[in-house]
């Protein structure tokens, strides 16, 4: 009998994937997600399931078994793609699967900002019932948002905030034409400049690369309304967070929703905690009752598939199939 190839899963995942896992493959979930763990799990596996833990270089290179790499996800920033290019590995990835998830978490924070929802809860618990009077929430009804990268995300976005809300929304990506995004439904601008100083709302929905490290700075952020809102459910990379603490604590914007942050977990010293016009998840926004599901099967799926001779759906290096 030959021998069962082996998966390793980085980190627990919804038991609805292993279950596509276990009839074909023996799997094992690494004691923790540390690189110096998966050093020592890595070398004998023909499939790696990820989710947030990295894989650096030294990983895909000391897996001498290994055939497939999926992200439990999209992003695929905790991997070193390059490194498993150059090995032949495919990356896999979900694209399909939290687009809903994220989007739906996005207009919530939206609301909850415009609502000043956290602010009000706080206030009426602490007997500050008359806050009611300060008549400092806004409706939503014909704002205008600013979405940054009109990927599955930010296109489903802008669509809830169209049809529910009446939002204008206007969209800054320069890897779609104007005539692909006008075809949306919205209204493209060339400049990000242009966006951020007409928008109500700026939500962000770009990948973390080199080109979007620290976008929003300090001189975009000075650019926004001070009745703007920065919403950020991408990687918390894209955003310098000190400038952004800056803006937020000298009110230059009114507030801002983060699901992402540059260290993560939190730490609960860093600084943005402590203000209130902010409202701060753990990088949960994808993390739904139905989307851990989709996320985990479609992780799992693509490496059934890579295991079993088949190319997965999705793949981030697809040049690897040329060879």
């Amino acid at each position: 009998m030959a021998e069962r190839k082996k998966v390793l899963i980085s980190q627990p995942v919804h038991e609805s994937g292993t279950a596509i896992l276990k009839p074909d493959f023996e799997v094992r979930v690494a004691p923790d997600p540390s690189v110096e763990t998966l050093l020592k799990e890595i070398e004998d596996a023909d499939g790696l399931l990820v989710r947030t833990a990295p894989i650096p270089r030294e990983a895909i290179f000391a897996a001498k078994k290994l055939r497939i790499v999926a992200r439990h996800g999209v992003g695929v920033d905790n991997i070193d793609v390059k490194a498993a290019t150059e090995r032949g590995i495919p990356v896999a990835y979900t694209p399909n699967a939290n687009a809903l998830s994220v989007a739906e978490h996005v207009m919530a924070m939206m609301m909850a900002l415009a609502k000043l929802l956290p602010r009000y809860d706080r206030a009426t618990r602490q007997g500050n019932f008359e806050i009611r009077n300060s008549y400092r929430a806004v409706d939503l009804d014909g704002k205008t948002l600013g979405i940054v990268g009109m990927g599955r995300i930010g296109s489903l976005l802008a669509q809830k905030a169209s049809r529910a809300f009446n939002m204008k929304i206007l969209a800054y990506d320069p890897f779609l034409g104007a005539e692909k995004l006008a075809a949306m439904g919205v209204k493209p601008v060339k400049q990000l400049d242009v966006l951020l100083r007409e928008s109500d709302f700026v939500s962000l929905h770009v990948p973390l690369t080199p080109e979007t490290r620290g976008v929003i700075g300090a001189r975009e952020l000075g650019l926004m309304k001070p009745s703007a809102y920065l919403l950020n459910a991408a990687r918390g990379g894209v955003v310098d967070e000190k400038a952004l603490y800056d803006a937020l604590s000298r009110q230059a914007i009114a507030g801002a929703g983060l699901d992402v942050f540059q260290e993560e977990p939190v730490p609960v010293t860093n600084p943005l905690l402590a203000l209130e016009n902010i409202i701060v998840t753990p990088h949960s926004a994808a993390l739904t009752a139905e989307c851990v599901v989709r996320m985990a099967t479609g992780s799992a799926q693509a490496i059934s598939d890579a295991l079993k001779g088949k190319r997965p759906e999705f793949v981030v290096n697809p040049e690897v199939y040329a060879r």
